[in-house]
């Protein structure tokens, strides 16, 4: 079951969720350093990094699961937020530039539709970044924190479930090697941590950041759980709407 988004909210506003914001933005934005125009969506609780490309993206979107629960974002202007079922995200095909999955695919029972249904949404080419805790890693044992929640991937099963679901896996990173502790000499020396578990390719990081581009054909349907299907076709056909 997802953590509650008060939970992951809650996180977030402590010295180690600031930290980890602050680690995985710097990875995020080292993957997507550019995104002038780009319309983006954040699917699970994705809220903590989206800002890295506000004011720059044309579109940003907040799309959390009703299993989590949803808080309103950003907390001024209009709001960007909607609950969906992430396996009927009421957008139409080939609506969205990029998309960040965070604290979300390791969440959901039937993680393959979840990701059938971002490739759908994705235009041909498209990206997606998902963020995954790592199952070798000391943050997913632990729930002191929201990576110690759901189902941890290590990388070959991450790559087989993407690979499955027509993404190709572009760039792999290994993010949060410091420990989930709320010391203070932990949370000051984490930039440190990362630095040495990059250059040693240490296997313990708390989460795979993983880049994927959307492959251009599907052999089959986009969502068993949609009415009709969704026959193997060129990117020319995916930019037909969904039916609603």
């Amino acid at each position: 079951m997802p953590i509650d988004v008060v939970d992951l909210r809650s996180f977030y506003s402590t010295p180690l969720g600031g930290v980890t914001r602050r680690v995985l933005g710097q990875t995020l934005r080292s993957c997507w350093p550019r995104a002038r125009d780009a319309s983006i969506a954040g699917v699970g609780y994705a809220t903590p990094f989206l800002p890295l490309w506000r004011g720059e993206a044309e579109r940003l979107l907040a799309l959390m699961p009703a299993a989590q629960g949803v808080v309103n974002w950003p907390v001024d202007g209009a709001s960007a937020t909607a609950l969906v079922d992430p396996y009927e995200i009421p957008l139409p095909n080939a609506s969205i530039e990029r998309v960040l999955l965070a604290h979300s695919l390791e969440a959901v029972v039937q993680p393959a539709d979840l990701l059938a249904e971002i490739w759908r949404i994705l235009t041909p080419g498209g990206r997606m970044i998902a963020i995954v805790p790592n199952r070798r890693g000391v943050w997913a044992s632990t729930d002191a924190t929201p990576f110690g929640y759901g189902q941890p991937y290590s990388k070959s099963q991450l790559a087989d479930l993407m690979r499955g679901a027509l993404f190709s896996p572009e760039s792999w990173r290994e993010v949060l090697f410091f420990p989930p502790s709320h010391s203070r000499l932990v949370l000051r020396s984490a930039g440190a941590w990362e630095v040495a578990g990059r250059l040693l390719a240490l296997p313990f990081a708390g989460v795979h950041a993983v880049e994927a581009t959307k492959q251009l054909y599907r052999p089959a349907l986009a969502n068993p759980r949609r009415k009709g299907l969704l026959m193997a076709a060129p990117a020319a056909a995916a930019t037909r709407s969904a039916t609603p």
